[in-house]
């Protein structure tokens, strides 16, 4: 389960600082990425439920977990798979349910390469992007853009955005890994909500006889 929520944070939600890429990137998946990150950029904070799911080449196998995020700023709270990842920018605490225990740790935002905070911005450093087609579902469009990493020793060969046509909101992002696992992120739910700060602190009072591991520099 950990190996899980660490893919996601690692892996799944990059972030960037813009920078110019147009001799490079399709420019139409531009425009898609461009509208898509602009409409969600604008929304001060929100909450997402989505289901992660897993696909194992060598085994076959195939998992499925429930999940949700809250973000606000650069702050975010993640529940799945029996943990939660709470980041108020400053400190992170990951409380995991099975044995009852939390640890803190310092934010290093110039370490991280990826926050879900920054879901929105995937594209935006380190990645060529392409335009791959329209689908539809039920009767809704959908248009896919497929990332490429600039970086080849990393583990994933490319992530795919389906984001709605009309609305420009994601309904999934898709990431393949070269030794030919897949990893979904389906969004089931997102809504714009006015939220405490407070929600992006572990209190501990609502964990009873939770064990507590401070990682933090002293």
């Amino acid at each position: 389960m950990r190996r899980i929520i660490q893919r996601l944070l690692v892996v799944a939600f990059s972030l960037g600082v813009f920078i110019t890429q147009a001799q490079t990137n399709d420019p139409k998946a531009g425009e898609i990425l461009e509208a898509m990150s602009k409409k969600y950029k604008a929304i001060p904070s929100f909450k997402a439920t989505f289901t992660y799911t897993s696909e194992n080449k060598s085994s076959g196998g195939k998992e499925s977990y429930p999940g949700e995020l809250t973000v606000k700023g650069n702050m975010f709270r993640l529940k799945m798979a029996g943990q939660e990842v709470i980041n108020n920018g400053t400190t992170v605490w990951t409380y995991i349910r099975e044995s009852n225990e939390v640890n803190i740790s310092d934010s290093e935002p110039e370490d991280e390469e990826v926050s879900p905070a920054k879901i929105f911005n995937i594209y935006k450093k380190g990645y060529r992007y392409t335009f791959s087609g329209e689908t539809k579902e039920k009767g809704v469009a959908f248009e896919e853009v497929e990332l490429i990493p600039e970086k080849k020793n990393g583990q994933v060969s490319k992530v795919r955005f389906k984001v709605d046509k009309k609305d420009k909101s994601i309904k999934s992002v898709k990431l393949f890994e070269k030794n030919g696992n897949r990893s979904t992120y389906a969004i089931t739910k997102f809504a714009a909500s006015n939220i405490d700060d407070k929600l992006f602190a572990f209190d501990e009072s609502q964990y009873k006889d939770v064990e507590v591991i401070d990682l933090r520099d002293k």
